[in-house]
């Protein structure tokens, strides 16, 4: 549960309406009988995260999962803008695990790829000059 509360920290310092965020919750302990609580998913309350029950741990085999030993759980990733997954999943540009020890990496990964997408944007307005280095504009 401590993973679902380092996400609200990452969310709580991002306030982009742009992120979204995909929760898989999967049986994985012995007291994972069942899809979670509705306490359980309270722990999330951000608008932009989505929860899910994977009770075939579909996502962890898509990530790597053999057997008992090669579970993917306790695991964030961050994929950049438009990622979309088909037959696997993208190349993520930051993964870890766990959760609760990534918080610092996840919020950096998410910082690079709004520059990357920024810096894509800004080149037809601002050529040669990256987002990051250019000036505001004065008001007029």
């Amino acid at each position: 549960m401590q993973g679902a509360s380092a996400i609200e920290k990452v969310l709580g310092s991002q306030p982009s309406p742009k992120i979204r965020v995909f929760v898989v919750w999967e049986p994985v302990l012995p007291t994972d009988l069942s899809a979670p609580s509705t306490a359980t998913l309270k722990r999330l309350r951000d608008h932009r995260v989505s929860q899910y029950w994977d009770k075939g741990r579909l996502v962890s085999r898509l990530l790597g999962e053999r057997d008992h030993r090669s579970i993917v759980w306790d695991y964030v990733a961050v994929y950049p803008p438009g990622a979309l997954w088909k037959e696997a999943p993208p190349e993520p540009l930051y993964a870890h695990t766990p959760v609760v020890k990534s918080i610092d990496g996840t919020k950096e990964a998410i910082r690079q790829a709004f520059q990357r997408l920024t810096d894509a944007f800004f080149p037809m307005y601002l050529p040669g000059v990256r987002s990051s280095e250019a000036a505001p504009l004065a008001g007029g």
